[in-house]
């Protein structure tokens, strides 16, 4: 069964290179990001994972937590944090997974039901790993998105599109296209205009479904 906005994330418990992991123990009050790649010492995948060690900070501004998965070993994963680290210049504290049996890939909905790992396999073995997911305090999935091989993942829409799942959590309120902190937001079509004034204070009617205010 594929996996949906606001379905719960599958709980699981796996080794990592941080310990054992319980991920909706782990995730806590927490909000979590879950990125996964198809195989450690991959080109694109290193440089990914350097991009999330050097934003470690912004993550930890945003109470959230991060979470790498590779269907390799955690002694390979150790292995690679190392050159992960060589490369981005900083360390990589976050925890990875040990997902050799796929069963963390096949809860999340990464890999075809009979996907398995041959001897000698490739990265293009596990290839439809590649996906990343934001899940919220309530452990409900807030956003998915899928990336094939060869396209790298850009970790700044990545942030950005946090901002945005957190600016409208438990708020009438949606951000419009290429919206970033700090510009105006969209006021719900749950509140008329009446409402919306007595709420947000001035509202900018473009049309009389689209109407903006300042963030809250």
């Amino acid at each position: 069964m594929s996996l949906r906005i606001n379905d719960i994330a599958p709980d699981f418990k796996a080794d990592s290179t941080s310990g054992p992991i319980s991920l909706h123990d782990w995730i806590g009050s927490s909000y979590a990001i879950l990125f996964s790649h198809p195989k450690d010492f991959t080109p694109v995948c290193t440089t990914e994972f350097g991009a999330v060690a050097q934003l470690a900070g912004e993550f930890e501004k945003r109470n959230t937590k991060v979470l790498g998965v590779s269907v390799d070993s955690v002694e390979e994963h150790k292995k690679w944090k190392r050159d992960i680290e060589a490369f981005a210049g900083v360390p990589a504290n976050f925890p990875i997974i040990d997902d050799t049996s796929l069963a963390v890939s096949k809860a999340y909905d990464m890999l075809p039901a009979d996907a398995y790992l041959p001897d000698g396999r490739t990265p293009a073995h596990s290839a439809t790993v590649r996906t990343v997911f934001i899940i919220g305090p309530d452990k409900k999935i807030r956003l998915m998105m899928i990336y094939p091989m060869s396209v790298g993942r850009n970790f700044a829409e990545i942030l950005r599109a946090l901002d945005a799942v957190q600016a409208t959590d438990g708020v009438p309120i949606a951000t419009p296209a290429n919206w970033v902190p700090g510009q105006d937001v969209i006021v719900a079509l749950s509140l008329n205009d009446d409402a919306a004034k007595e709420k947000f204070g001035a509202i900018d009617i473009k049309l009389p479904y689209l109407r903006f205010t300042k963030a809250p």
